[in-house]
């Protein structure tokens, strides 16, 4: 034991990078956890609108954000890194499906996509909120859309692949959220049940003047269109790209060229007024 106490000292004061590392994940850690625990948690909304009438939204991503103890609004990017692979990790998405499903049973008219990651499936609290809000509602699992990283999709592709076949029944769709960042096997892709593929974004920005990127892409488009599903192109940030992308037969797009996620969608405007 002295000599474990001694070494990690001597990484601690030899290493200021990696002491700094650790100091910032462990905080980050208490972050999220005061977060939840104070339910100082919102979701923010992306439209994903049609690459043929980009006036027309196909689905709105939910994006999960946390509240500081000062009210700073906290984008996904600044602790899911630090997260994913804890229990934190998992109550995160428990979060994100409750106030999503919370979302599809207010406005019976919204479709939503929420992120979850594989290592959930098997975490009975989400099960429990995945099960309760599509009793309470029967409409909300066929305007619901699952998204799973494709990372996170071949951590486990077998149960993935059961999973998503039982939710099928049950009318929830999936994304493949970011494909071409991982290493899918083809020979899973073909088994798995998605319905959706999410080109990521390192593809998409600048593509109208990247021609290697072109290639990738039109290369991912097909793979999608072989096994009929629904194309999308993540990050678009401009007209030029837009343009490029729906020549080239991308199904629908999202990117702040659109709508940047917003924590006061439209429709809660509208229906307020309604009122």
């Amino acid at each position: 034991m002295g000599d474990s106490l001694g070494f990690e000292g001597h990484i601690a004061a030899g290493d200021p990078l990696s002491a700094a590392v650790s100091l910032r994940d462990r905080e980050t850690l208490s972050m999220v956890d005061r977060a939840l625990n104070a339910r100082q948690v919102v979701l923010a909304f992306q439209p994903v609108v049609l690459a043929g009438d980009p006036l027309r939204v196909a689905f709105h991503e939910a994006l999960i954000r946390l509240l500081d103890d000062t009210g700073r609004i906290i984008p996904a990017r600044e602790f899911i890194g630090a997260v994913e692979t804890r229990e934190l990790g998992r109550r995160i998405d428990c979060a994100a499906l409750e106030l999503g499903l919370a979302e599809l049973i207010a406005h019976p008219h919204l479709r939503l996509s929420v992120n979850m990651s594989a290592r959930s499936i098997g975490y009975a609290r989400w099960m429990q909120v995945l099960n309760d809000g599509l009793a309470r509602d029967p409409t909300a699992g066929e305007r619901l859309i699952l998204e799973i990283t494709e990372s996170s999709a071949m951590l486990m592709p077998d149960i993935v692949s059961a999973f998503m076949e039982d939710l099928h029944r049950r009318n929830v769709s999936f994304a493949l959220d970011d494909f071409g960042a991982g290493y899918t096997s083809f020979r899973y892709l073909r088994e798995f049940y998605f319905d959706i593929l999410k080109i990521d974004g390192q593809f998409i920005r600048g593509i109208a003047q990247d021609g290697d990127n072109q290639a990738l892409t039109r290369a991912l488009v097909s793979v999608g269109q072989h096994f009929d599903m629904l194309t999308v192109a993540e990050s678009v940030e401009n007209l030029e790209d837009t343009n490029w992308l729906i020549e080239n037969g991308l199904d629908c797009l999202q990117g702040y060229y659109f709508a940047a996620p917003t924590i006061r969608p439209g429709w809660r405007q509208a229906a307020r007024r309604a009122v």
